[in-house]
């Protein structure tokens, strides 16, 4: 596996606590039915058995008791649907900025602050359910970092399920990289090589000052959304978990994630680590240094599938400048190829991709 040889960090290493490993609900195994079974009476002052907790239940106790142990808990806003409603103007065709499987994305404006503001709005049918709803409030209550979307607030009115950030104005990397507009001028080396080095860093801090440590799961480019400055910050943590403590070296997971995105062997045993989420990241290195999107059906069959297709390219320098966006119009080198991680960058049989960023 591949690491990020231009990390570092002057923040002392904070101990790892125990308790942030997820687990797995078991059913009870009943006894089959027997009419003759002699029941005991229960004492009367004796408290009746909670029933099981439910996956959904366990999964958003361990993320809060993880938030109440950092010390580092901010609240976020609660607002009613109405408010929200009134920020979108009735959720307007106009103000809708995105769509995908899970709802809506609108730009609003807060009545009382004033404050411009993107609402998610969960479709109740979608694929974003109550519990990557709590896992998504609960967890970005918790982490705090530059290179991460802030969480306003969010409603819970009803059956309505609204998650509120803040606004950034540039939209997501995939419109300004894959989706490109004829409006709109392909992005400049240096601009992606920044994107890249933010998105790292956004890793760097759930990894490794994250504590517990948490993984992502959900790496990709329409995830990474741009300020006017195209500072990059990591959005969308509904599939985020916390990662393995102590003595542990991976946490059992349903496959959860984007087809292309996913690490071979997390796909193949669903054993989720910290370089789960290292892979994604080396394919969106690989579109923002193509220009190409990790899975592709309207290229030909050997090149549908990006990192299939760049692997023999790596292993060969001289070939090198194939992998460049023919948008950039020739204007990279071999050498600066090299030099900004595709001479260290690797994909194996296991699913492991590393880089470097140069500047």
């Amino acid at each position: 596996m591949g690491c990020f040889c231009w990390f570092s960090s002057n923040e002392k290493n904070v101990d790892r606590r125990r308790n942030g490993a997820r687990r797995t609900a078991q059913q009870p195994a009943y006894p089959p039915r027997n009419d003759h079974i002699h029941i005991a009476p229960q004492p009367k002052n004796r408290k009746p058995r909670p029933p099981p907790e439910s996956n959904d239940n366990k999964d958003a106790r361990d993320h809060k008791e993880a938030a109440s142990g950092s010390g580092h808990v901010m609240a976020a806003q609660t607002f009613t649907f109405r408010e929200l409603a009134m920020a979108t103007k009735n959720f307007r065709r106009e103000c809708l900025i995105g769509e995908g499987g899970f709802g809506r994305v609108y730009k609003g404006k807060l009545d009382k602050s004033g404050q411009v503001v993107a609402v998610k709005q969960l479709d109740r049918n979608g694929l974003q359910g109550n519990r990557e709803f709590l896992v998504e409030v609960l967890m970005l209550s918790l982490l705090h970092h530059q290179n991460l979307v802030n969480l306003v607030g969010y409603c819970a009115d009803g059956d309505q399920r609204l998650l509120v950030y803040e606004y950034m104005p540039m939209g997501s990397l995939e419109d300004h990289l894959l989706d490109l507009t004829p409006e709109r001028k392909p992005l400049e080396w240096f601009s992606r090589m920044k994107i890249a080095l933010g998105a790292a860093k956004g890793l760097e801090y759930l990894h490794d000052k994250a504590n517990p440590p948490v993984i992502y799961r959900d790496m990709k480019s329409s995830n990474i959304l741009l300020d006017r400055f195209f500072n990059a910050k990591l959005s969308d943590f509904g599939l985020a978990k916390l990662g393995p403590v102590g003595d542990k070296l991976h946490v059992s997971s349903r496959v959860m994630g984007t087809y292309g995105y996913c690490a071979p062997e997390y796909q193949r045993t669903g054993q989720l680590t910290v370089k789960s989420d290292v892979y994604s990241f080396g394919v969106v290195f690989l579109e923002l240094i193509t220009g190409r999107r990790a899975i592709d059906t309207t290229r030909r069959n050997n090149e549908q599938n990006l990192v299939s297709w760049a692997q023999p390219v790596f292993k060969e320098p001289s070939r090198y400048p194939e992998l460049a966006d023919p948008l950039l119009q020739g204007g990279l080198s071999c050498e600066r190829l090299e030099s900004s991680g595709c001479g260290c960058s690797h994909v194996s049989p296991g699913g492991a991709i590393g880089s470097s960023i140069d500047l």
